[in-house]
Parts: structure tokens; sequence; C-alpha cells
């Protein structure tokens, strides 16, 4: 029992949790001290006067092996905590150097819509950025730039384990009347992502040039909707990264580049091609070429357009390609890579086109070696790489109303008793489709990203969820964790409670068959039922820090 109430004194002794702080740029002052009733006036100014508490490298230029040393010491804002942002302007914002050593988050208050014109957070460390609305069309002077950036910087340090959910990108919000000029001069570019274990989660980037650039390694980008671009849609360059359940739609042709939904190139030493991408999974994704034919500047856009490998063990599974070029899913030179039940699909009879599933040998010649085409369907199938490919259970579709329930109109569901139903291969067939839906259904799997459900069986628990949770998961594998603040503490205090328990378990203590303790009976039972009331209370209480620090 002493061993008991010693660490129930201890962790009441331990570092307060974390706290919360408010910026209202309507009713902010600079001088404010971030409570709610006198919060800061705009995040800006927050960076800029110092106010976060964090790390930074001991000398610089960045090298390996360097330590970090403290930053703003003494700050009010501090590992943990959390910084809510009221509607309103908050400017244009640098966080430089700031290594957390917990996550702090810089979020939209509930119900409160806060603006700036960027975010560049430029070498560092466990950041959570949630529900903020970026475009220069909030900023006094318009000029175009990169929305948000996650720069890794060869002076001042990598990035690494930073999450962005639930935000809104866009370079204006209506760019009806815009002209090609306009594409070219006017148009923002959504994120740029460098470093390692990065999450890109729910955001919606719309009315851009290039959608969202992904440098970095490691990690997520899931959940997204890229609407209306003038380049790429998505660009995967760094390895071990999973792009997941995004909507991509809308291609503008107003230059010379080739738009692709999603592409890829290795770099080497040799320059553009010399190099590898490794690892990279394109799952569950959706690339829409356009959806009004009468769309101004409308591109031919290709799928999946990865050109100047070397692509090592990438999977590309329930992706669904409607487009208006020969190029749906093409990777050019890859090894170890797979392309298994995905739908690709002809935007209309007239060429370029019908969109293809190839893979092909490297510009430089080097041979396909182990690769997979299975279980798809697809307009095009083209194949030159004698075994080095194994091509098995995909369908061309010849007659798209005979497949689907209403093509025209871009639903690619299967109709019933057609026949992609339970036709397909069961080896490395993904465990659910595209809407998160269960394979199989029936009594096989069928072909293409959707598995087809009779309306009497139900899906399992979640429905398409199941993918929205599985990403999410992986989403905080691969970042940090974002819990942070009340919730953080309210876990800490659970675990440390179970803490509690395991001793008083592993010193005869009060839980046992009998509802005694060996060394204290009833009495010890009822002193340690107290201790833990009292110590949830505390814990819930400090939840809380004052904002003053």
């Amino acid at each position: 029992m002493v061993k008991l109430l010693l660490t129930f004194l201890i962790v009441l002794a331990g570092p307060a949790q974390a706290g919360e702080f408010w910026v209202d740029p309507q009713a902010g002052l600079p001088a404010g001290d971030g409570s709610e009733a006198q919060p800061w006036r705009s995040l800006q100014e927050v960076v800029e006067a110092g106010l976060i508490e964090s790390r930074q490298w001991e000398s610089y230029p960045y090298q390996d092996g360097l330590g970090l040393v403290a930053k703003n010491a003494g700050a009010p804002v501090k590992a943990g905590d959390t910084i809510w942002l009221r509607s309103g302007y908050h400017g244009e914002v640098l966080i430089e150097s700031y290594y957390n050593e917990s996550p702090i988050t810089i979020a939209a208050e509930p119900g409160q819509e806060p603006r700036l014109r960027n975010i560049q957070l430029r070498a560092g460390a466990n950041w959570v950025l949630r529900g903020l609305q970026v475009s220069p069309e909030y900023a006094q002077d318009y000029a175009p730039g990169t929305l948000i950036d996650l720069d890794h910087h060869s002076y001042r340090g990598p990035v690494y384990d930073v999450v962005v959910e639930d935000c809104v990108l866009q370079s204006v919000a209506d760019i009806s009347g815009w002209s090609a000029d306009d594409w070219n001069n006017l148009a923002c570019n959504g994120f740029s992502v460098d470093g390692e274990r990065m999450t890109i989660r729910r955001n919606l980037v719309r009315n851009v040039n290039f959608g969202i650039s992904v440098q970095a390694r490691n990690s997520m980008v899931e959940h997204n909707q890229v609407i209306n671009f003038a380049g790429d849609g998505l660009r995967g360059l760094g390895d071990h990264t999973t792009f997941q359940f995004n909507l991509i739609k809308n291609s503008y042709q107003v230059n010379d580049n080739h738009d692709d939904g999603f592409q890829s190139w290795s770099s080497g030493e040799g320059g553009v091609g010399t190099g590898e991408v490794t690892g990279i999974v394109l799952r569950g994704n959706t690339f829409i070429n356009y959806e009004d034919p009468a769309q101004p500047f409308r591109a031919t856009l290709q799928g999946i357009g990865c050109f100047d490998g070397t692509f090592v063990d990438w999977v590309v599974e329930n992706n669904v390609v409607i487009t208006d070029h020969y190029h749906g899913i093409t990777l050019m030179g890859a090894r170890n890579c797979r392309i298994v039940n995905n739908t690709v699909m002809d935007l209309n009879d007239t060429e370029p086109g019908p969109p293809w599933i190839y893979i092909a040998p490297h510009k430089n010649g080097t041979p396909v070696s182990g690769c997979l085409i299975r279980n798809n369907l697809t307009t095009g199938l083209s194949n030159d790489n004698g075994d080095e490919v194994t091509v098995d259970h995909n369908l061309i579709i010849e007659n798209p109303s005979t497949l689907f329930v209403d093509p025209a109109n871009g639903d690619l569901h299967l109709m019933a008793d057609c026949d992609a139903i339970d036709t397909g291969s069961p080896d490395l067939v993904p465990a659910v489709d595209i809407e998160g839906l269960a394979r199989p259904q029936g009594e096989g799997f069928d072909l293409g990203a959707y598995e087809y459900s009779d309306p009497i069986v139900e899906e399992p628990d979640g429905g398409s969820d199941v993918g929205n949770d599985a990403g999410s998961d992986a989403g905080n594998d691969a970042g940090s964790d974002s819990d942070g603040g009340q919730d953080a503490g309210v876990d800490a205090g659970a675990e440390a409670g179970a803490d509690l328990v395991d001793d008083s378990l592993a010193d005869g203590g009060p839980v046992g068959s009998c509802g005694c303790a060996a060394n204290g009976g009833g009495d010890d039972l009822v002193l340690w039922l107290i201790l833990w009331v009292l110590f949830t209370v505390v814990r819930i209480c400090h939840g809380r820090r004052a904002a003053a620090g």
C-alpha cells in the first residue's frame, strides 16, 4: 500500500497537462494572454512574438548528429498544447525551426473559420494543423504561391511528424471567368510536402495548378479532394508513401504540361529516370478527367502516369480511372509491381483513348521483372513483356452498359449478373473494395474496383468507413499522434491508473477473488478506491492548464 501511495503522489506532482490558448482576429489584442477571455490577435503575431516554446538545432547549417536546444524558453505555449483559432484573417505564417517534443495543435475552434494567406512550416517536427482556410484571396494583395509548404531545408534542417487535416486550400473561390493567362499567372499550388512520416488527410484543394505534391517518405495521403487543377492532381516521389481514397477531378489544359491524375518519376545521380521509387501504394483513389463536357480548357488527362522509373514494389489496387486519354494506368520501368482490381474507363468514343493498363520497359531499355496485372476492368490492356508480367483474370470493357449501373454518369458499380461478378482470382486480391466493402460478397471475387453487393446483403459494420478507418489508422501510424490536449491528459491518467492496478496485483494488493488483500483486507480495497477517485478527479482538473502556463 505504501508503494501505491508513493505512486499516487508522484503522479500528482508530475507536469501539468496540455494547455489551450485562443487567437481571435476580431476580439484579440497583441497584449492578450491567450486565454478565452483575452485571446491573442492573429497566428502570425503569435509566431513572430515567440510565444511558442520549442527546440531548435544547436548550430547551423544543420548536419546529422546535432543536438536540440531550447527555443523561446519559458514561452506560454508548450509541447502538447492546442492553439484554437477563431474566424478572421490570421496572416501569412512561417513556422521555422520548431521541433516540438510532442505535438502542438493549431486548429479551428469548432464553428469557426480561420483564414490565412499561406502557411510554411520549414524545418520542424510534431505539428498538427486542422480546419484552416488558406487562400491569397484573403490577403489585402493577391499573389500566387504554395498554400501549405512543409519544407525540408538544407540549412535549417528536416521536417517530420506533421499532420494536416480538414483544411480548405484554394487559389480563389470562383474560377468561372478565368482565361488561360489567369490560370498560368494566378493559380497557386496546393501542398508541397517534404520529410518523413507526414500525414495529409481530408483536405479540400481546389482551383489550383498542382494539387498535392509529395516528396516525403513513409507518409500517408488520404481522403483528400483535388478539384479543378491545371497541373498534376497528385505527385508521389518519396519511398513507402500511401495515397488512398482520394478524389481527383476536372483537369484544365492551359500550358504544355502533360497533366496527370497521379504522376511519379525517379531521380538519381544521372538525373530524372536514373533512380528508384520504392513501395508506393495507390489504393481506392478516383481520377476523373472532367465532369462537364463543356468545361473550358478541358484537358485530356493521363490517369496514373509514371514514365521514368524504376518503380519498385508498388501496389496499385481498387482505383477508378475515368479519362479521355491512352494512359489509364501506366508504369514504364517496373520491378515487382502489381496492378490489381482497378476499373479504367473511357469518357467518350473519340481519340485520344481508349485508356489502357500498361506496364512497359524503362525508357533506357531495362526490362520489366516480376510484375502482375490481375482482376482489372479496363478499356485497354497492353503487355509485351513476356513472362515477366503475369496477366490474368482481366476483362476488356466492350459495352459499359452491360457491366455498370450508370456509366454515362460515372456510376461504375457492377450490375447484377454481369460478367465481372465472381470471376476474379483470389490471389493477392484486396480485402475490401474502393468503398470498404469486404471481398468477396458472393461465391467468388469480382473484377474491378467495386465488389457487387446484393441489396439484401448488408455491408459489414461501418460500410464505406472500413476504408476510412483503415486509412486513419495507417495515417496515425505514418504521422504523429495528434490527439493532444484534454484527451492526452485523460489517456495519461487512465494509463497511470492501469499501472497502479498492475502494481497492486504484483504486491498482493487489494484485488482478489475474495475481495480482500492478502496483507490488508477490505480496508486496503476501500483506501485504494478512494485514492483512485481522487486521482481521477485531480487528473481531470489538471487537464486544462491555465492559459498563462
